[in-house]
């Protein structure tokens, strides 16, 4: 009698079911989560404990790369004082933070 050999078997059919692709598709979401949407969230509570902690004399910069002085602070706005007798009216959402918090330009 001569010995079978067997060739490779091939998996079934059907990939395995619904289950284990919704569970892959859940661990998909949950690591895109921590690496996107956690780390803005963060973010954007520091940016806003900052807004409201804002106070005269603190160095700032603006979205648009301004900097300056804090001169007063309004409900809405920010008075920033940019040079010797020029300050300017802002909102306070166009401050993107203090000067010298990872911030390239602050070694002025």
């Amino acid at each position: 009698m001569m010995p079978t050999i067997l060739a490779f078997q091939s998996a079934p059919p059907g990939g395995g079911g619904l289950l284990p692709t919704l569970g892959m598709w859940a661990l998909i979401i949950a690591i895109f989560y921590f690496i996107v949407f956690a780390p803005v969230r963060k973010q954007k509570k520091a940016l806003q404990e900052l807004l409201d902690k804002l106070k005269k004399g603190d160095k700032v910069v603006t979205n648009g790369g301004i900097y300056g002085e804090v001169a007063a602070v309004e409900p809405t706005t920010v008075i920033l004082k940019v040079s010797d007798n020029v300050k300017i009216k802002i909102s306070r959402s166009a401050i993107a933070g203090l000067q010298g918090e990872g911030d390239p330009g602050s070694n002025r």
